[in-house]
């Protein structure tokens, strides 16, 4: 497994999510889902103040060989999207724990973290 942030969660369906000082968690896809995902075509997300549930799908990525829905790790209100995706989405292939960030979410419980995977875990699920 390559490059595996240690400070931030991660699902099963390869979202990651790192918490902000200030309760806000960033949430994006892993190197390993896009890489999955081959060349990233565009990506759809909400616009903020949509709210989702855990495990709800809240956009779509799309890339040379499939689409795939993007589901939230954490319950929660969006209160901001990364706009550099609309014009280059390939930022979700060079930099997916970076630059390639999705979006911000205002969450209901940061104590909902608990049951998302750390590093070591997701490395064997994806090993």
């Amino acid at each position: 497994m390559s490059n595996l942030p240690q400070d931030i969660k991660y699902t099963e369906s390869h979202e990651w999510l790192k918490i902000d000082a200030d309760g806000i968690a960033t949430i994006g896809i892993t190197d390993y889902a896009q890489g999955s995902l081959g060349d990233i075509t565009y990506v759809q997300l909400p616009k903020a103040g949509a709210a989702f549930k855990v495990g709800e799908s809240f956009g779509v990525v799309e890339s040379v060989k499939a689409a795939s829905d993007l589901y939230a790790p954490v319950a929660g209100t969006v209160v901001e999207v990364n706009a550099a995706l609309d014009a280059s989405p390939d930022l979700v292939n060079t930099a997916p724990f970076t630059d390639g960030w999705m979006l911000k979410i205002r969450m209901d419980s940061p104590a909902s973290t608990a049951a998302l995977l750390d590093a070591e875990a997701y490395a064997k699920l994806t090993a």
